[in-house]
This record gives C-alpha cells, structure tokens and sequence, in this order.
C-alpha cells in the first residue's frame, strides 16, 4: 500500500490526504510553500537535451497556499470506518473488541425515536448488544455506555481515515493537534476505569 501526503493549509491545519500524483501538480503548479517530514516518493521526469533527468522529491506533509487559505472541515463526515476507528473497534456496550465483519453503528438515541445520525449519538456496538438494544433508550433497559462518542477534529479524522498507512513523521504532526483527551489514548483509560 502506497503511503498518502498529508496536506496543510498555509497556517499549518490539516485539511486532506493526497496521492503522489496530485501532490505532484501542486508541486509543479509551485503552490507548495513549505513541507515537513521525510520524502515518499521521488518521481522522475524526461531527460534533457544535455542527458540531465529532471527529480521532484514529494515530501510526507506539504503546506499549500492559493488565493484564499483554505480552511480545514468543521465537522468530518460520519462514515463506519471513521466511527469504528474512533472507538478502537471496541463494543461501547460490552467493552469487547471485534473484527469489523462484527461490528454495527448504533444510534444511542434511535432514530425511530427523533434521533439524528450524528458523530455524538453513534458509537460502535457489537451485532449481538446492537440487537439486544434494539430501538429502545438506554434509561428503559439494563444497558449503559462505557465512554461518551464525541465529534473528532480535523487532525483526529485524518488520522483514523489513514491508520494502515500514515508515517510516523504524519502521525507525530497530526498527534500535536489531538485533543488532550485523545493524545493519552481517550478509550483505554475509560475502558481500565470501568474494570
């Protein structure tokens, strides 16, 4: 699997993932005004008439600047990769961590009942806790959460979106802007409390 750019704004906020190929046109579109970490890829083009071959050296996070900064998303789209990723592939009901064949978005406030499929009424529930709760209020059954979902900021969804592939010197970048919460690992400390 090919490692992904982490692409900056000028003032340093994250704002998406791009391939080689499109980090390359900001390159050559010389809208890349500074970079951080290690290079990805090298990528060589024609050869000269003096026999010369042009490099263009992509580094792992590049900041861009245009006509307007661009601004990071206020709020990342819910998707059950994202939701599954936030919550360790941990079952928010039973504590329990399950491949993601086994794993199901569950709305604490079901939607049958005015509930809005938000990032903070979701969190991951095993198929079996899932269907034990059913489209019932955790106030009417014996049931309770072991942690509250929260919304993720930029830096926290790009990071879960690109956990097979990110780079040490991304992650590094990305971890500074983390919530503190999240920085010291959110759900292992609510999961050890609740044992």
């Amino acid at each position: 699997m090919q490692a992904q750019i982490l692409r900056l704004n000028l003032a340093g906020q994250p704002l998406e993932w791009l391939t080689w190929e499109e980090a390359a046109c900001l390159y050559v579109r010389e809208l890349v005004t500074w970079t951080l970490g290690g290079v990805v890829q090298t990528v060589h083009g024609g050869i000269n008439r003096f026999g010369e071959r042009s490099t263009l050296d992509l580094a792992a996070i590049i900041a861009c600047g245009g006509d307007r900064m661009a601004r990071p998303r206020t709020r990342p789209p819910l998707t059950n990769r994202a939701l599954f990723a936030r919550d360790q592939h941990i079952c928010l009901y039973c504590g329990n961590r399950f491949p993601i064949r086994e794993l199901t978005r569950d709305h604490i406030h079901p939607v049958s009942k005015g509930g809005r499929d938000t990032w903070e009424n979701v969190v991951t529930a095993c198929r079996r806790c899932n269907q034990h709760k059913g489209n019932r209020l955790l106030e009417n059954i014996d049931m309770e959460l072991l942690a509250l979902p929260f919304v993720p900021n930029a830096a926290e969804y790009l990071a879960l979106t690109n956990s097979a592939r990110i780079r040490g010197d991304q992650m590094e970048f990305l971890r500074g802007q983390f919530s503190r919460k999240r920085q010291e690992g959110w759900l292992s400390e609510v999961l050890s409390q609740a044992s």
